[in-house]
């Protein structure tokens, strides 16, 4: 019972630190994309998929690694940090990658409409690409592995956790045969009359 308390506060402790840096990451999201900029220029907006890409490919390879790793980073900590927050360690793996990636995009896309009304921000629909993708690699190569860490450790690191019996329960040792319980009779409910 002990142990169930101390990994109980283990897992909220977990919990508070992923709320702490989300809220600390969205903090500097919004600090890099939400602020308005003194420029000169600005480009027209894009709305075509995969245009912006196509144009950083053609400005050679050190600019376009640099802007589309940007992109990709941006909000790839959220791929961590979300199901971090969430805080649960038996699920879909497809499920958790999913649910991800949409909360991934659905920020991504409310800042790309924020900056509309931004002087010097340009909205980009492959900024919005980029960040989904950035989040859900993030997501693929951390959240599994340390899901399936936190099981190990959690289960005392036998492989899963062990069933616990239920209350009241009989625990039969290994080997011993199990004696059926009678049933008994089932209960019976008694009738009542309807109203005239």
């Amino acid at each position: 019972m002990q142990r169930q308390g101390q990994s109980g506060s283990a897992a909220f402790r977990f919990r508070v630190a992923g709320v702490i840096l989300l809220v600390a990451h969205l903090l500097l999201v919004a600090w890099l994309t939400l602020r308005p900029l003194d420029v000169v220029w600005v480009t027209a907006a894009n709305l075509q998929p995969l245009a912006g890409i196509k144009a950083d490919l053609a400005l050679g390879a050190p600019q376009a690694i640099r802007r589309i790793g940007e992109a990709l980073l941006l909000l790839a900590p959220l791929g961590v940090l979300l199901p971090m927050v969430g805080g649960r360690l038996a699920v879909s793996p497809l499920a958790s990658l999913a649910r991800t990636m949409a909360a991934g995009a659905f920020l991504s896309l409310g800042i790309e409409l924020l900056q509309t009304g931004i002087p010097g921000q340009v909205v980009d629909v492959d900024s919005l690409l980029l960040n989904t993708v950035g989040v859900g690699l993030a997501h693929l190569l951390v959240v599994p592995a340390g899901r399936a860490r936190l099981r190990r450790i959690r289960g005392g690191g036998r492989g899963p956790a062990p069933e616990r019996p239920r209350r009241n329960a009989r625990v039969v040792p290994k080997g011993e045969a199990v004696a059926e319980a009678p049933q008994g009779t089932p209960p019976t409910i008694t009738r009542v009359g309807i109203a005239p």
